[in-house]
């Protein structure tokens, strides 16, 4: 069912005259487009959101839509490039043919991409990243769901320095927006504790070289070092420290992607620590779960739960109470109405908090650990912030 749904979308996308009529709204369907990664070092966040937003869709379309239309998605891959991104928006703005952006991945392409939008007052909503530029509210068309990357790097420092003691704390990021904003959050957070960092190191968005970055934090001997990446570059660096004997604990934000940094490591992953901002995908005794692992089965009987597509879950969630509350006459202009009126948005075991002044739905930060086996556990008393 999933591969067909993509397939339709690709032809959708070659056929621009059959796609949805006017903002992609009809008397039977409406149509939302996603721009994100789904070739490179990112792709398995790109296609773990499509996933996660289509079982959503899927689990609505089967109870008879939301207001008697079913609910389509439209993906595009940007390649995790700034420039492509902003021109695939720019084409869907003018396409006018869908009511809004869905599940985006990345700073650096929502930074091209989101004032793109904004001028077109078309719905931006849950981007896969924690920039504190998506948080301003006044934009008026931005609907977050996660939590800050500022609020995932005091989670780290807290549990790294004042829960484990540590003083030695280096930071691998890359060079661009996304790992600046990191970096900014790890800076905040160690100089609350009169540190600074001992070393850092930077590699090139869409690279894996990172050798040159990993011999100067060697140099250093930290305790820890935090990292703020994709899955790729990010597996480079930990499979290299450990044949380079750098002993250290190896924390990661919740962008990395955790199951496809986990499977890329392979036996180098145990102990290598993730933050994460939606609850545990494993724990069905939360009724958003249960309704996500069985909504996930019925998008692809293969697909195994996990944090990326729980995140896109939830976002396809948010994406369809906006769709509820803007009722039967819906336009762009209703359906952003309705998103701004959302306040409180209760799933069962995760609720979403909005407010005039506030666009982002959870606040939620907890760490895990990749387990021996490949797997992930919760780390007792790490996050919850």
């Amino acid at each position: 069912m999933f591969l067909r749904n993509t397939m339709l979308a690709a032809t959708l996308l070659a056929l621009p005259h059959l796609a949805s009529a006017g903002q992609g709204v009809t008397g039977d369907s409406v149509t939302f487009a996603q721009v994100a990664a789904f070739e490179g070092p990112a792709a398995a966040l790109g296609t773990g959101m499509r996933l996660g937003i289509t079982a959503a869709f899927e689990e609505a379309n089967a109870a008879g839509g939301i207001h008697g239309r079913m609910l389509k998605l439209d993906s595009m891959d940007d390649g995790y490039e700034p420039d492509k991104s902003a021109g695939l928006v720019k084409s869907v703005v003018e396409g006018d043919n869908h009511i809004g952006l869905i599940g985006a991945v990345g700073t650096p392409t929502s930074s091209a991409t989101q004032p793109i939008a904004t001028e077109a007052n078309m719905p931006f909503i849950g981007p896969f990243t924690g920039a504190g530029f998506l948080r301003d509210a006044s934009h008026g068309n931005i609907f977050n769901v996660r939590a800050t990357y500022f609020a995932e790097t005091e989670a780290w420092i807290e549990y790294l320095v004042d829960q484990q003691g540590m003083d030695s704390i280096a930071i691998l990021y890359q060079d661009d927006g996304f790992g600046r904003v990191g970096l900014a959050g790890v800076n905040a957070a160690l100089e609350k504790r009169g540190m600074t960092l001992a070393a850092e190191g930077t590699y090139t968005r869409n690279t894996t070289a990172v050798k040159k970055a990993l011999l100067e934090i060697r140099k250093a001997k930290p305790d820890a070092v935090v990292m703020v990446g994709a899955y790729k570059p990010v597996a480079e660096f930990i499979k290299l420290s450990r044949k380079m004997k750098l002993d250290a604990t190896f924390v990661n934000i919740s962008f990395v992607g955790s199951d496809a940094l986990a499977q890329e490591l392979g036996d180098a992953g145990e102990d290598v620590i993730i933050s994460q901002v939606v609850p545990f995908p494993w724990d069905a005794s939360l009724p958003v779960v249960a309704q996500y692992t069985a909504a996930l089965a019925a998008a692809d009987a293969e697909a195994k739960p996990g944090f990326v597509t729980l995140e896109g879950y939830i976002v396809g969630r948010l994406a369809i109470e906006g769709l509820k509350a803007a009722g039967k006459d819906l336009t762009r202009e209703s359906y952003l109405a309705a998103l701004a009126g959302l306040s409180t948005v209760d799933l069962g075991g995760v609720t979403m908090l909005f407010g005039t002044d506030d666009n982002q739905g959870m606040d939620d930060v907890f760490l895990t650990r990749i387990t021996a086996s490949g797997g992930f556990e919760p780390i007792v008393g790490g996050g919850g912030s």
